[in-house]
């Protein structure tokens, strides 16, 4: 199998911060995702200046729209976003808004499936609206209550669709087999990497665990 993409959240509201832990971890992951508190507190001025830094890596707005999906992805995606995620509870319309606003760019959409009811209909309909990229995501409330991210991915790549699968939620180098194992496509690490005393020895470790496990 293909070894699959890693995605490292930046989730600092700090900005040269952020852009100082991106510098510091590119060698070992594929997307930078700006992640939700992140993009709201930076803004936009975020987006141009990690696109300008690393015109190599994929580029993810964790926008997790919820209404307004075109009008709202589009200026993240003029800025050099290369996915944009929307979230699944939003109902097909914003999330038909979002593709819209990606095909206009040549870009990409993730569906965040955090808190839906029926992901295996919410993914099944926005593949067929569009969507490129199927996010299962444990969040950061429900992961302090003991859940994981594995029963879902696992529902999810067991439909067959014709999609990358993106998992988040806890993902660190006990676990990492796991999920490569269940079909993710592209892993989501955060506080494994970030809160580590060397981040870049981290990502390291993560990658080579990755590839291992590919």
């Amino acid at each position: 199998m293909a070894r699959p993409l890693i995605q490292m959240a930046l989730d600092s509201l700090d900005f040269n911060q952020t852009v100082a832990l991106a510098d510091e971890v590119a060698p070992y992951v594929d997307i930078f995702e700006i992640g939700t508190p992140c993009i709201k507190y930076n803004g936009i001025n975020l987006v141009k200046e990690l696109r300008q830094r690393f015109p190599d890596k994929l580029l993810l707005v964790d926008l997790k729209t919820m209404d307004a999906g075109e009008y709202e992805a589009g200026a993240f995606y003029a800025a050099g976003a290369d996915i944009v995620t929307v979230l699944g509870v939003s109902g097909l319309a914003t999330i038909g808004g979002v593709i819209k606003a990606a095909k206009k760019h040549s870009a990409e959409v993730q569906i965040d499936l955090i808190n839906v009811d029926d992901k295996a209909y919410v993914a099944r309909e926005s593949v067929k609206l569009g969507a490129q990229i199927v996010g299962i995501h444990t969040g950061l409330d429900a992961q302090a209550a003991g859940q994981t991210p594995f029963a879902d991915l696992q529902a999810i790549a067991g439909l067959g669709l014709n999609v990358r699968i993106s998992v988040a939620g806890g993902i660190k180098q006990a676990t990492v087999q796991q999920v490569v194992e269940a079909g993710a496509n592209i892993i989501v690490v955060g506080a494994a990497i970030y809160g580590a005393a060397s981040p870049a020895a981290a990502a390291r470790e993560i990658r080579e665990l990755v590839e291992a496990a590919a």
